[in-house]
């Protein structure tokens, strides 16, 4: 017996539901795929967002910090630039200090290099004291203020004034003097071990110096008492690491701290 034909109708539909279920599989496939596709690029998103956070925290503090640091070294230079004029005029003019007339350059009777070494110098110890404190983990909180600041400096000058200014039998009596006073501008502004250490090892290394340019005839001291110096010259120096010392740590408080006076 003989069965009977499928018809048009019958194969068309087979054919159409074999072929819908030959595409089922590799779509389904796809869109799992592109799912979790997405969901590792979102995962990777997420996690790697905290780290570029901090990345551009990191830049953005470092380039602060440097423009921080410019300003400071800016303005420290240009503090110790404008002393040095004054300072360096009183001795010149009280025939304490002598140069050579062939480096008498400028309108204020001065060597032209004194104020740009002098305010290099000024820059590099404002500096350094705020870093040697950070370093011992020691802040400075005495007298942080800018009244204390301009304090300092009036004594300071008035120190360097004294040493041009007054007469003495001799020039011990007037080195013991100027000694006391370096002692008491540190005590009354600073009294910190560290600013203490600092202004030592400035005077030293700064009349090591003097000596140098001395012996080399870049200028000379009238009557002097320390090989090629007067004997008073480093409580100068001390006196000024000091003063410049406070004036740095001053700038470097910055606007998160609240200054302190004791």
């Amino acid at each position: 017996m003989e069965k009977p034909a499928p018809r048009a109708e019958d194969r068309t539909w087979s054919c159409s539901c074999t072929a819908r279920g030959r595409h089922r599989i590799p779509l389904g496939g796809t869109a799992t795929g592109l799912a979790a596709k997405v969901g590792e690029m979102l995962s990777t998103s997420v996690s790697s967002s905290p780290l570029t956070l901090v990345s551009r925290s990191s830049r953005s503090s470092n380039l602060n910090l440097s423009k921080d640091v410019v300003q400071r070294s800016l303005v420290l230079f240009t503090v110790g630039t404008f002393l040095a004029l004054v300072l360096n005029l009183l001795q010149i003019q009280r025939n304490v200090t002598l140069f050579p007339e062939e480096v008498i350059d400028t309108i204020f009777s001065s060597a032209w290099w004194v104020p740009p070494c002098c305010g290099t110098a000024a820059a590099v110890i404002g500096l350094l004291y705020p870093c040697i404190d950070s370093h011992l983990g020691e802040p400075h909180k005495f007298k942080r203020e800018w009244a204390s600041v301009m304090r300092c400096i009036a004594v300071f000058v008035g120190i360097n004034h004294a040493s041009a200014k007054l007469d003495f039998a001799n020039n011990v009596q007037l080195s013991l003097t100027l000694a006391a006073l370096s002692l008491g501008l540190w005590w009354t502004f600073d009294r910190s071990r560290s600013g203490l250490g600092l202004g030592i090892t400035i005077a030293f290394v700064a009349t090591l110096i003097t000596q140098f340019l001395v012996y080399n005839g870049v200028y000379q001291y009238t009557s002097p008492d320390f090989l090629y110096i007067r004997s008073w010259l480093p409580c100068i120096f001390f006196s000024g690491g000091v003063t410049v010392g406070n004036i740095g740590r001053q700038l470097a408080m910055g606007v998160s701290e609240k200054p302190h006076s004791d």
